[in-house]
């Protein structure tokens, strides 16, 4: 009849009814067969009650500084309790009060991760709408780059865990584990690539231009047909070693010009349907909070996850363009859902 150190829901039940009964706390411990210092502990918190909380008066401001206050947190969104009262000059106000007050006037949120479009980039993405309506999508090899950490898209997992099991560990790097670039194109049901950046290099005008060279243009490129090639339509975003005068003439000796280089309208994400692939493969290779402890591992996993994605699911994607056109067109320019 050992001590134990916690009462079951059952046995706390079957202690009040015995105390009902009018039974001792010694009798009680006999029948349960429990320790008599356990049952004597459990009814004297039992009787004692819950402890009243003890409110304390709010530490208070002045209305010229309450005012400072609002000023200080629109102007610095994001920022922290301590950092807006501190810009304002006010000192000796705890966290728990300087919370209470900008709870009246603010909310705490997470940074947009879609920049704002203006009135211009609205413009721009109905006019290139507008302008691609009537393009056979099938025709346009749709590109894109993505980097993939060691540890996921934020560097954390969460999720359900079971009763009497433990939380697997996560792994922490003092200085972060660094990623690996990878770049893929997809047209009607074809996945194109996906192909390693090397490691250190940073994507200037030359180095992008290289890397096509080295990958799209020898390993998949030169060996379709004249037709194919003829008709093919390039798309890339405007990032800057994309949009540069540089890549641009050299992607033109190659063949690929004017109506044969897709225009691409700014802060459009949403409207390249390889970003959803990006997503399957993330998906895929981060499920159940997977981490890497090398480049090459999660280099790895990104081919073995590519290489699951099929012509279907390729298509699925290309062949949602018309719709994404219209729904621009529909809002106005504004974003959509991908």
């Amino acid at each position: 009849m050992g001590q134990k150190k916690d009462l079951t829901g059952s046995e706390k039940s079957k202690i009040v009814r015995y105390l009902a009964e009018g039974c001792s706390s010694l009798k009680i411990a006999k029948l349960l067969k429990r320790d008599h210092r356990t049952i004597k502990r459990f009814i004297q918190n039992s009787q004692q009650g819950r402890k009243k909380r003890v409110e304390k008066p709010r530490c208070k401001i002045t209305a010229h500084e309450l005012r400072k206050v609002k000023r200080a947190a629109a102007k610095m969104p994001l920022a922290t309790s301590l950092a807006i009262f501190q810009s304002c000059n006010i000192t000796g106000v705890p966290k728990s009060t300087r919370c209470a007050i900008l709870r009246d006037m603010a909310k705490v949120r997470k940074a947009e991760r879609r920049p704002p479009l203006n009135k211009t980039h609205k413009l721009k993405r109905q006019d290139w709408a507008k302008k691609y309506l009537k393009t056979d999508f099938s025709k346009v090899l749709w590109t894109d780059e993505m980097r993939v950490s060691l540890d996921g898209p934020d560097g954390w997992a969460r999720g359900w865990i079971g009763k009497g099991q433990r939380a697997p560990v996560r792994l922490r790097r003092q200085q972060g584990g660094g990623g690996v670039l990878v770049w893929a194109g997809i047209i009607k049901d074809e996945l194109v690539g996906p192909f390693r950046v090397e490691d250190g290099v940073k994507l200037n005008s030359q180095s992008y231009c290289q890397f096509l060279e080295d990958t799209f243009f020898k390993q998949w490129y030169r060996k379709k047909s004249a037709s194919f090639k003829k008709n093919m339509i390039f798309m890339q975003d405007n990032a800057p070693s994309h949009a540069s005068k540089y890549s641009t003439a050299w992607l033109a000796r190659k063949g690929i010009k004017e109506e044969k280089l897709m225009t691409w309208p700014p802060c459009s994400p949403d409207l390249n349907p390889i970003e959803n692939l990006w997503s399957i493969i993330k998906c895929e290779i981060y499920k159940e909070g997977k981490q890497y402890t090398s480049l090459n591992s999660v280099w790895e996993a990104v081919v073995a996850a590519a290489r699951n994605v099929d012509g279907e699911q390729i298509k699925t994607l290309t062949e949602s363009m018309d719709g994404r056109l219209l729904s621009v067109l529909a809002k106005k320019g504004g974003y959509i859902g991908r």
